[in-house]
């Protein structure tokens, strides 16, 4: 079994992201590419202890990017949206809260 340090890449803070923590318990995270739905939830509710209600993924595919004259692709990422319960809260988030 992998380490939930390998599964969860890191945080995606925006003001989206932001949003939708503060409002509707959601949080949003990089992961593996090859992470599933059961592995993601284990991850999340180990490493920062709370009660994982939903997980929805979506894979993001790289965007073309130039400098110069040279022309290459941006990686393409795995992103989770992870719902929580209300009484739960992830500290990463609560500075950025208002």
């Amino acid at each position: 079994m992998r380490s939930p340090h390998d599964i969860i890449i890191r945080p995606l803070v925006t003001e989206k992201a932001v949003n939708l923590a503060q409002e509707q318990n959601k949080y949003t995270f990089y992961v593996d590419r090859k992470a599933n739905k059961i592995e993601i939830k284990n991850a999340i509710e180990e490493l920062f202890k709370v009660k994982v209600l939903a997980v929805n993924t979506m894979n993001v595919k790289g965007k073309k990017k130039r400098v110069g004259r040279h022309e290459g692709m941006t990686a393409a990422r795995k992103k989770a949206i992870v719902t929580i319960s209300p009484d739960d809260k992830i500290d990463i988030f609560e500075g950025l809260l208002s």
